[in-house]
């Protein structure tokens, strides 16, 4: 009695649990009418062995060719028995239990039909269909572990009868025998099929879903995949009410020519992307056809690729409300899944000959091999790879670092081991991801493939001091790795830096919270590759408490960096001495930074120091100690400092003493590090092309005179940006380089910093006839001294920009001094203005007309206008003080100034 009752409990608690999905507009919801973001893993190779999964592509790309092959080597009841074992083990309870923890809610299972039901070549009567209680037993468990783990198991029929595409291992398709595509028996199989499944968990809540079919890959009429479709959803309806139906496109999911409008009110159309661009655009035309269509939207296949990647993919999918599920969750000898199951030599001697690269390997060593490879199968024998997890699961909605390892220094740190998070978070490295269907080529974002499946290069070793079996490799300039460490003791420390390399001139530095604590350290020949020493570095300064340890790489001598020790120094305090100086983010202030903490409560005069630039003396702001940082003096500059600066810095020495009662030494010409991002000098030429941002725009070779590429494909808000130094405040004269064939365009000029952003204005682009007839246009802006993000944005479209350019212009100019070149088109003076104003253009112009607009476009009636050639003088009316368009035509071209109208 007591076992029924619990047995009635248990069902009732799992019933009260239980979450049927569901469509609701655009959103996919459970029964509560919560909406349900599917996060989930594919569960590829397990029921189905596609060749690139078995590590075998080459020499069984299939399937089935590794199942005769098989045969052909051990015999039909060991091949059986491999078989067998493979499928017990490659999914167990286990595997789904960690999934769960994991923090995943769904799995896609990969199904091969031929667990289910015969090959139609094997029926006994043609057109009847088999069925085989493998398949379904198998799907059975499968629920049962993930009902009681609650996540949703979504059935993907990822081989149909036949095989669906070219694309022969993803379907395991054999072109000697009929596909899908080419035999009505296949079609009807893969009908009753789904009928089958239907109805067997038509019940089910936890069952989320049905993939009708993967990635179909044939060249086939507007609507025979439709029909199909529409075939297998109205066997499913006739069972199954309940369950979401989702639809994938053809070629390899995402063509879904004759697959719109809907068929069904409870669908979801499923898109795989995969080694493209991140961006927005990349998936506009799912999100386009999600509003047309009201249906949600579910990237049913993603991934082998970084873990750079796979954070930029899953944060786009979740920010435009995309559920996903990634590829694959287990594979033999890899890092880009969470989980890489172990090759073995007797296993690679199989596939090397069948490659014929060996001789065959005896009978017993194969199944040697293949015996230890269904073993190591178990999660509990794989290698698990927690950077994967973290770049899917955590990362796409946090931006910061975590410990990959617990640090504790005094001690050894591996470097391998650098913090969990993306690429300029928890590292910095020049190569990261696989763009490859963007950029038209393949891109490793890695070139060691050991250890973890970041941008930093890793490598295996075999040393045997400090080391874990691992290096960090192929290191270039500027790279770095951030590291979370405990810090016991203040205090100085001395390092073993465990390195190796052929040649000398390697160079690291470290920094603590992204302060100096090193100067550089010198790394030479070790020896070789794999000769692995200590380098020390003597008396670094470290501060107690949870800490982020940088370890950046200078210059381009490359180097093999296994680990860095730390051991409490016993020797007298070193002589008081800068370490660096840099200038920060904020591009007027440089840091200067020392090895021994300061003295509270000295002060602090600007005629200490004296910054140059380019060996000229320029004003010092400020000078503070950092509040948060003792071993730091902070120097504000009047102005902004610019990339291209040769930085140095004076310091008169003798006034400042450290917490050791040294004093800090007269410092001259000491190198400031100026690391500060490209920016474009104003006044100068920008092309177009050169912005760091933009959207909807695209670039073209241009016919105009300097060749280069012009922006084009302009739309209503599509913008760019560029990075600008602005070298003087006044007024400027803003030429645009333009064409437009049809229609008049309009653009708007902004400049952006952390305070505000300033519009610059509103210019018209004439039509010139042709998308490469180029005309120069003049405008007159005002522009304040500083650093700014340049954005230029389309408001009306319908015009190509090839440059724009700035040139100062003095506003001060009198009529009777004023001279014009020829390259500076046209001037207006004074301005700002309150009655009259004269403009001029270069002596071989003539100005044909003069008139005034205010900013909503309406004529300003000018009371008087005399032009004599290439002058003219004006007088205005009594109109409100503020900015006006004035307009100048002239025989070589039309200009636009912008005029200030002030009080009389």
């Amino acid at each position: 009695m007591k076992n029924i009752l619990f047995i009635v409990l248990a069902f009732f608690a799992i019933v009260s649990n239980s979450q049927m999905l569901s469509t609701s507009g655009t959103n996919i919801i459970n029964d509560n009418n919560e909406e349900v973001l599917l996060r989930g893993v594919g569960l590829g190779g397990w029921m189905l062995q596609e060749g690139y999964m078995m590590n075998s592509n080459g020499a069984a790309d299939t399937q089935h060719e590794f199942k005769t092959k098989l045969i052909e080597l051990i015999g039909e009841t060991e091949t059986q028995i491999f078989y067998d074992n493979w499928l017990e083990n490659f999914i167990t309870e286990t595997d789904i239990d960690s999934i769960a923890s994991f923090g995943y809610n769904s799995v896609r299972l990969a199904m091969h039909y031929n667990l289910f039901t015969l090959p139609i070549q094997d029926e006994p009567i043609e057109g009847e269909n088999t069925w085989l209680t493998k398949g379904f037993e198998m799907v059975d468990e499968l629920l049962d572990w993930c009902e009681a783990n609650q996540i949703y198991l979504i059935l993907d029929l990822h081989a149909a009868p036949g095989g669906q595409g070219y694309d022969q291992p993803i379907s395991d398709y054999d072109p000697s025998l009929p596909s899908l595509w080419e035999s009505d028996f296949n079609k009807s199989k893969t009908v009753a099929l789904w009928a089958q499944l239907a109805n067997r968990y038509k019940d089910e809540p936890w069952i989320g879903g049905y993939d009708l079919i993967n990635e179909v890959n044939w060249n086939l009429g507007t609507y025979d995949l439709r029909n199909l479709y529409v075939d297998i959803t109205n066997a499913i309806r006739a069972v199954d009410t309940n369950h979401i139906l989702f639809i994938e496109g053809n070629w390899f999911a995402n063509d879904f020519t004759g697959l719109t409008p809907p068929w069904d009110s409870n669908m979801v159309y499923s898109f795989h992307k995969y080694w493209t661009y991140n961006d927005t655009a990349s998936i506009q035309w799912v999100l386009d056809m999600r509003n047309q269509y009201n249906i949600p939207l579910w990237c049913g296949e993603s991934g082998e690729n970084s873990n750079v990647w796979y954070t930029e993919a899953i944060k786009l999918f979740e920010d435009n409300n995309i559920g996903w599920s990634w590829w694959p969750y287990k594979r033999i000898e890899t890092t880009v899944a969470p989980f890489s199951i172990s090759s073995n030599p007797n296993y690679e001697a199989i596939i090397n000959y069948w490659k014929g690269e060996a001789a065959p390997p005896s009978v017993s060593n194969a199944i040697q091999g293949l015996s230890q490879l269904t073993n190591d199968l178990l999660i509990q024998n794989t290698t698990y790879f927690k950077d994967v997890i973290d770049a899917q699961l955590r990362q796409p909605q946090d931006q910061t670092h975590i410990p990959y390892k617990n640090h504790t220094i005094p001690g050894v740190i591996y470097m391998s081991d650098f913090d969990l998070g993306t690429n300029g978070v928890a590292y910095s490295d020049i190569d990261y991801a696989n763009y490859s269907l963007s950029t038209g080529s393949f891109a490793a974002w890695n070139s060691g493939w050991n250890y973890r499946n970041d941008g930093v290069d890793i490598s295996s070793n075999s040393d045997t001091f400090n080391s874990n079996g691992y290096h960090v490799a192929y290191v270039q300039d500027q790279e770095w790795m951030n590291y979370t460490v405990n810090i016991e003791q203040s205090g100085f420390y001395h390092l073993n830096v465990r390195y190796a390399s052929p040649q000398s001139g390697g160079i690291l530095k470290l920094f603590l919270d992204d302060i100096d604590i090193s100067e550089n350290i010198n790394l030479y020949n070790s020896g070789g590759w794999s000769n692995f020493v200590n380098g020390v570095e003597e008396n670094i300064y470290l501060e107690a408490g949870t800490r982020i340890l940088k370890v950046q790489i200078i210059g381009n001598v490359e180097f093999n960096l296994s680990s860095i020790e730390f051991i409490s120094s016993t020797d007298p305090e070193p002589p008081f001495q800068p370490l660096g100086a840099t200038v920060l983010e904020n591009e007027k202030t440089i840091r200067l930074t020392l090895n021994h903490p300061l003295q509270d409560n000295q002060s602090i005069l600007l005629e200490y120091f004296d910054v140059k630039i380019n060996g000229e003396s320029k004003t010092i702001e400020s000078i503070q100690f950092d509040s948060l940082n003792s071993r730091v003096i902070l120097i504000e500059m009047v102005d902004f400092l610019y990339h291209q600066q040769n930085i140095t810095l004076d310091h008169i020495g003798g006034v400042f003493n450290s917490i050791f009662n040294d004093v800090l030494p007269q410092l001259v010409n000491f190198q400031v590090a100026n690391n500060l991002p490209s920016r474009i000098y104003i006044p100068g030429k920008i092309e177009a092309e050169d912005f760091i941002n933009q959207s909807g725009l695209q670039t073209e070779n241009t016919s105009d005179s300097g060749g280069g590429l012009n922006v084009g494909w302009t739309d209503i808000g599509d913008f760019a940006e560029y990075q600008v130094y602005v070298g003087e405040t006044g007024i400027y004269d803003l030429n645009l380089r333009t064409s437009a064939q049809s229609q008049q365009g309009i653009l708007q000029f902004e400049i952006i910093n952390n305070e505000s952003t300033q519009s610059l204005g509103w210019f018209s682009i004439p039509i010139t006839g042709g998308w490469q007839s180029w005309t120069t246009n003049t405008f007159e802006t005002n522009l304040d001294k500083g650093v700014y993000t340049l954005k230029m944005t389309i408001l009306q479209p319908g015009f190509n920009i090839n440059w724009f350019e700035f040139i100062y212009s003095d506003e001060n100019l009198s009529v009777n001094d004023f001279h014009i070149n020829k390259d500076e088109m046209a001037k207006v003076f004074p301005n700002p203005v309150t009655e009259k104003f004269n403009v001029k253009v270069s002596k071989d112009n003539q100005i044909q007309e003069i008139m005034l607009f205010d900013v909503n476009g309406r004529t300003v009636h000018l009371n008087e206008i005399k032009i004599n050639s290439n002058e003219a003088q004006l007088i205005i009316p009594e109109i409100d003080n503020g900015v006006y368009l004035l307009s100048i035509v002239t025989k070589d071209g039309n200009y636009f100034k912008r005029v200030l109208k002030t009080q009389y």
